[in-house]
């Protein structure tokens, strides 16, 4: 004698039916997911009854809506071959893999770019450091008047011939 009567069972078909084709269109209720968990409570019935049983004596007899439970499988598994993802978490998981996977190279590119512009400042910097050594080389030289001559300033002096000023 089956727990649930003819109707109930007619009833609770027609909701997990109803609730599947809502599900596969993608309409998700909050923190749920396209899965047989979320079918259930969306349909109202209760999990265990899309799984297996056992009669008494062990041997394996299908559940209530196992045969639901397994159609909803094969269409989920159609829309995902077809390239329709059913549940938006799944393809938003797909779309940030994906943002993932962009974003790891351009931080990769700019490793390189910034090891590139490290390596170029460190040569700027030695490169200016060797010019103002010069520097203070070449003025230490003027200041001990080594076989340097300075040249006249030509402040008091009248401008030269063809000048511009």
């Amino acid at each position: 004698m089956p727990r649930i009567s003819e109707e109930t069972r007619g009833r609770n078909e027609a909701a997990i039916r109803a609730a599947m084709d809502r599900l596969l269109a993608g309409q998700l209720p909050p923190g749920g997911k396209c899965d047989i968990k979320t079918l259930a409570a969306t349909a109202g019935v209760n999990r265990t009854a899309f799984y297996p049983k056992k009669h008494r004596d062990g041997t394996p007899r299908p559940g209530p809506y196992q045969h639901l439970a397994e159609e909803f499988e094969r269409r989920l598994q159609a829309l995902q071959e077809a390239g329709e993802i059913a549940d938006p978490r799944a393809a938003q998981i797909e779309r940030l893999k994906a943002q993932v996977g962009e974003l790891q190279r351009r931080v990769t590119d700019r490793d390189e770019e910034l090891a590139k512009l490290t390596a170029f400042k460190k040569l700027a910097i030695s490169r200016l450091a060797a010019q103002h050594d010069e520097i203070e080389r070449l003025r230490k030289q003027i200041s001990a008047g080594q076989n340097v001559r300075q040249l006249p300033t030509g402040r008091g002096s009248p401008a030269p011939y063809g000048s511009c000023s």
